[in-house]
């Protein structure tokens, strides 16, 4: 058993104790906290409790190792937590970004109803198979030279356009606009780059998707107005991320990382947090190789957007620009903010594990569209249940760093999904409610299984209650693209 203190309705505290230099600090019911504890218990040297205290013991974290309701055990640091690091002071550690950088959410919205498209809807998902390269080390038609991929590394998002993928308008919808500054190609290594010269706009696989999405409630209508969703809506959630790439990065960095963790005599209660001080040249190199890989995934996402407009102007004779990008979010970041800390503002370099950005209203880095709302917070569910648009609160900005949930978070691994589910009749099950399944292998779809998460509805609600964000609208899949 971990100790934890309840503080607040949803929000369980684990006191400082031994190494850990802040308390940690947990979102989640009681029956989640139970499931944590229940998994404490089974596996003490292996557990998402325990990973956040690990992270509390790192040097220069500010106020508490976070923990959002949809947290799991991951590589290092829980899937779902959040450290923020003084600038001058901090680390940036490899447990807190993990290999899959900047996989994140790019969510389309179309002027459909699910009336209208309903008589196109197996047409549709043909054609989005088609045209969506998925699965495991899979290829697209865009094959780049490696000066393309530094191009790619330094513009993210803008290389797509300037390529001809993509629109615009985009970009006031991205996150960082799509292109992080401070990246740099020449810190990423040839065996990286040499991942990505074909597979830029390609989905890949594990719990990457591309899902065609009903809006099925409208829980905030003045919200809803602000961000062009209305009840029936057709919308596309791409969940992708920078690929091979982003994974080499992560596979390249980890010896230096560790290098840099005994060079500077730091103390690390588990080698997968192996870290270096944010302000030391190995520190730099990392931040701007991890910002490169974001850069990728933000230029990954916009060429699947259009290859998504392609395959509905094909079947729904729709122009290109008449499907919109609602919001881009990234996971697995490392992020220069401002935040204040004991009443000073400060700057900081905030890094999520599976958490998303999730700034309140006003905040200068929210679309002028969406200020007086907040920030977008797209929350992906699985293959067989709802997903979420939520919105940023000033609550948030204040308790977690800007920070919010990403998804339902696991409760199964993939080995004991394998072994619980079969694909073809987690397909068939699908099919029977309504949801079409298109997928590049049965495995993957049996790896990702509904019932090898948490409840969507239940990790959402605690966010919700907690004032963490505001919930816009609901969705329910309708067709789903699988690696």
């Amino acid at each position: 058993m971990v100790k934890t203190e309840s503080v607040d309705q949803d929000v369980w505290e684990i006191p400082r104790s031994g190494k850990m230099n802040v308390p940690g600090r947990v979102w989640a019911n009681k029956a989640l906290m139970d499931a944590l504890q229940e998994e404490a218990g089974e596996k003490p040297e292996w557990n998402a409790l325990n990973q956040i205290q690990n992270v509390a013991m790192l040097p220069g974290i500010q106020k508490y190792s976070l923990a959002l309701p949809d947290v799991h055990c991951g590589y290092g640091a829980a899937v779902g937590s959040v450290g923020a690091f003084g600038w001058e002071e901090g680390v940036i550690a490899f447990g807190l970004i993990g290999f899959d950088i900047n996989c994140g959410l790019q969510t389309l919205a179309t002027p459909f109803t699910e009336a209208e498209v309903l008589p196109k809807k197996k047409e549709l998902a043909d054609a989005l198979y088609k045209t969506i390269p998925a699965g495991l080390g899979s290829s697209g038609k865009i094959k780049l030279s490696l000066d393309q991929v530094d191009e790619v590394l330094e513009k993210g998002a803008r290389f797509a356009l300037e390529n001809g993928y993509g629109l615009k308008e985009d970009l006031h919808f991205l996150e960082e606009s799509g292109r992080m500054q401070n990246a740099d190609a020449s810190l990423v290594s040839v065996d990286a780059k040499e991942r990505l010269k074909s597979q830029l706009g390609t989905l890949g696989s594990g719990n990457h998707y591309l899902e065609v999405q009903v809006v099925e409630r409208v829980f905030d209508e003045k919200s809803a107005r602000a961000l062009g969703l209305f009840e029936g809506q057709i919308l596309v959630s791409i969940h992708c991320g920078s690929r091979g790439l982003g994974h080499q990065v992560g596979a390249d960095s980890l010896e230096a990382l560790d290098k840099a963790t005994k060079k500077y005599n730091l103390f690390v209660p588990d080698r997968e947090l192996v870290c270096a001080p944010i302000q030391s040249e190995e520190g730099q190199n990392y931040l701007k190789a991890v910002n490169a890989a974001t850069n990728c995934a933000f230029a990954n996402r916009e060429v699947l957007a259009h290859l998504t407009r392609g395959a509905f102007e094909r079947v729904m004779g729709i122009k290109e620009k008449e499907v919109c990008t609602l919001y881009g979010v990234g996971h697995n970041t490392a992020k220069v903010e401002k935040h204040k800390v004991d009443s000073k503002t400060r700057k900081l370099l905030v890094q999520r594990k599976g958490s998303t950005r999730g700034f309140g209203p006003g905040s200068r880095d929210v679309p002028e569209k969406y200020a007086r709302v907040g920030q977008p917070v797209i929350v992906g569910g699985t293959m067989g249940t709802h997903s979420y648009v939520l919105t940023g609160t000033e609550k948030a900005m204040k308790e977690t760093f800007g920070s919010a949930l990403h998804g339902a978070g696991r409760t199964l691994s993939r080995v004991k999904a394998l072994r619980t589910w079969n694909g073809e009749s987690v397909v068939q099950d699908l099919a029977r409610k309504g949801i079409l399944v298109r997928g590049h292998g049965l495995k993957g779809i049996a790896e990702e299984a509904p019932g090898a998460y948490k409840d969507i509805d239940e990790v959402v609600d605690v966010v919700a209650r907690a004032g963490l964000c505001k919930k816009v609208v609901r969705v329910k899949p309708w067709i789903v693209v699988k690696g």
